[in-house]
């Protein structure tokens, strides 16, 4: 029997990474997965790097200011659809499982013509533009926070969490201690600014770095092209572009975070029990959706926030001291909230949509 689900997303590692954690649930039923992203994306490479078949479309952008690209994008989008429709006709998937970015609109559309059964996802607090637009295109939404529900179509949202790669639970901490190039005789401060890096973050950290070694071993996650070359000498810090494999080992090495607050990295960080100083993107660089993420896991108790507009090297400082010294609290929160199998649950739902087809 031919059984095939195709999944999409795209734009930033958040959008992708959850995908690749449900496909073995997913192949482990029989199915096999086609995957439609952008081009160019960063989708392309992580996903070309599991052996799925991918499928890269044109993929424009909606934008709420003025751009020369409004001009052309809406063609770039109409030629992304029709693309989708020939991939999913030649497909003939039984399902279609959407995780965010600009690159699905066109693939859920197409879907929706041809009488797929979409099932959607939702990491962040509010859905994305993306999401809004394919909302009443979906059998199913699956949310990361339980609050989200409110904000969609009755009877068409269910809460699932967001779904966690298995393998950044078998993390060992002697290993990542090796791989960074530390002792073990301080504890581990790492910071991470997403897929892109963060380079507020970045030259925060490097005007402080001298003050925060005597205390700390440094992992500092700095994004594309972003290095110091300045900082390799450097004893007690170690740097890197992006790290995909080997992440469970630094991981499993950390002792405090210090992040974004993007929904992928905040449910990693409370999967793995990490206290972590959240630095949300700010409203002038998002829609403000990390913004509620944060504020979400600090009234819960699971991480702390410093507003990028607040921080400052002084402020910085003092608040990553305070996370350390604060951890254990962090930690105990996070071991008394209810873990869900996240991924099995939205493996249930597409698979479930994946048995409906006619």
């Amino acid at each position: 029997m031919h059984k095939t689900i195709v999944m999409t997303g795209g734009g930033t590692a958040g959008h992708v990474i959850p995908n690749i954690a449900l496909m073995p649930l997913l192949t482990g039923h029989g199915y096999k997965i086609h995957y439609i992203g952008s081009k160019c994306g960063i989708e392309k490479e992580l996903i070309e790097k599991t052996g799925v078949h991918y499928h890269g479309i044109h993929s424009g952008k909606f934008r709420r200011y003025f751009s020369l690209k409004n001009f052309s994008d809406p063609f770039k989008i109409l030629a992304g659809y029709i693309t989708a429709l020939h991939i999913l006709r030649k497909v003939k998937p039984d399902a279609v499982f959407s995780k965010g970015g600009f690159v699905t609109v066109p693939v859920v559309f197409a879907a929706k013509r041809l009488n797929i059964p979409v099932v959607l996802h939702e990491s962040d607090y509010t859905p994305g533009l993306a999401n809004r637009l394919c909302m009443k295109k979906a059998l199913r939404i699956c949310v990361s926070f339980e609050d989200t529900l409110a904000r969609l179509p009755e009877g068409i949202g269910v809460y699932t969490g967001t779904p966690i790669r298995q393998s950044l639970f078998g993390g060992d901490k002697k290993r990542g201690l090796e791989l960074l190039g530390f002792q073990g005789k301080k504890p581990v401060l790492l910071i991470m600014g997403g897929s892109l890096g963060a380079q507020a973050i970045n030259t925060a950290v490097d005007g402080i770095l001298e003050k925060l070694l005597p205390f700390f071993d440094v992992a500092h996650i700095r994004g594309s092209g972003a290095l110091n070359a300045g900082l390799n000498s450097q004893t007690g810090y170690s740097q890197f572009e992006f790290v995909s494999e080997n992440l469970e080992h630094v991981f499993a090495a950390a002792d405090v975070m210090l992040s974004r607050a993007g929904a992928n990295a905040v449910f990693e960080i409370l999967a793995l029990k990490i206290p972590a100083l959240l630095i949300p993107l700010p409203k002038s660089a998002s829609r403000g959706d990390q913004i509620l993420n944060a504020r979400y896991f600090e009234k819960k108790g699971f991480s702390m926030v410093l507003g990028q507009e607040c921080m400052t090297g002084d402020t910085l400082y003092a608040a990553i001291l305070e996370l350390y010294s604060k951890k254990q609290g962090f930690i105990q929160a996070m071991q008394k909230e209810n873990a869900k199998n996240s991924a099995q649950l939205i493996a249930n739902e597409i698979l479930h949509a994946a048995g409906l087809k006619t």
